[in-house]
């Protein structure tokens, strides 16, 4: 099925009309939604002003080296990514980022009708030091539980600069997510390590269709499904890599995680504004940024739902 496919990504350039209208036109979303079911991932190109993602970059790129000089910085598989909360107040927060139309026209198209928004996160790749030399994640699974096969989580990275091999982009393997299953991975959840598929799995997929580190402009919105193998690489340059992440659940999907906003956004998340159920608790300006960095991370969150359907549908993970 996946000879003679390509390991880099289908990307498509959103034209000004279809920004404006927060639509996709037809043949766009078709392309879109193909690649998702194929490839697992979808480059959707020209999304966000460069301004609007300079500002929050600033900002930050302060957090990330705040976070990387604790005693317990919360990276994840090794020190040089991080995951990095945004902070979610309204001096901070912009529609095109977090609650952007076309993204949440293209997920539920996937996954259904107002899917719900139930994380919001970042990742960062952060430069090499003497205590943190260069090293890669390992190829791993973010659903590591016995989940479905039929897509159920995808997972929104916005990138706040634009991605390179340098940089740290993220390596991809495309095509993986739809036939994967727990028994493919190693570590249990809870583990700092868990996910990570078996070498064995990697050799084979290797010489059918291998990985990318693709190179993504600035301004991009990446989907993918959360069940793609990927792993973060070393970031070789001087600076902070941001990359924001947020994942839009199917809705009959029963997760229960919750995301703090500041309560003057409350009227911004509403369902009928942003065609999607946002998951959100709200506290004060001063509660949000107390907190914001102070978060659990890792494997702390639980992908999985909650009163799962068993027996019916058989072996693992169908």
């Amino acid at each position: 099925m996946s000879a003679g496919l390509s390991s880099n990504p289908i990307s498509i350039a959103v034209s000004a009309d279809e920004k404006s209208n927060g639509r996709l036109e037809q043949r766009n979303l078709e392309i879109a939604t193909r690649a998702l079911f194929r490839d697992g991932l979808i480059v959707l190109e020209d999304m966000i002003d460069h301004a609007v993602l300079d500002r929050l970059n600033e900002k930050m790129i302060k957090d990330a080296y705040e976070l990387q000089s604790r005693k317990d910085s919360p990276y994840n598989y090794n020190k040089g990514n991080i995951q990095q909360d945004p902070p979610l107040t309204s001096e901070y927060f912009e529609d095109s980022i977090y609650i952007n139309p076309i993204v949440t026209q293209v997920t539920s198209t996937t996954l259904g009708p107002h899917p719900s928004l139930r994380i919001v996160s970042g990742n960062t790749a952060l430069p090499p030091t003497t205590d943190s030399p260069p090293a890669s994640q390992p190829t791993h699974n973010d659903a590591d539980f016995d989940h479905p096969c039929i897509p159920f989580a995808l997972v929104t990275n916005v990138p706040l600069v634009a991605m390179t091999p340098e940089n740290g982009s993220t390596e991809i393997w495309l095509g993986t997510h739809s036939n994967t299953t727990i028994v493919d991975q190693e570590g249990e959840h809870g583990d700092r390590a868990s996910g990570r598929i078996k070498k064995d799995l990697l050799e084979k997929r290797r010489k059918e269709r291998g990985p990318s580190q693709p190179e993504v402009r600035k301004g991009s919105v990446i989907v993918r499904d959360l069940r793609l193998w990927h792993g973060g690489k070393p970031n070789l340059g001087d600076v902070p890599r941001v990359m924001l992440a947020m994942i839009h659940f199917a809705p009959w999907y029963r997760n229960q995680m919750e995301v703090e906003f500041a309560e003057g956004l409350r009227e911004r998340l509403t369902r009928e504004k942003t065609g999607l159920e946002v998951a959100a608790t709200f506290a004060t300006d001063e509660e949000v940024l107390k907190g914001y960095l102070n978060r659990p991370y890792g494997n702390t969150y639980d992908f999985n739902q909650v009163d799962r359907i068993e027996g019916i549908f058989g072996d693992v993970a169908r």
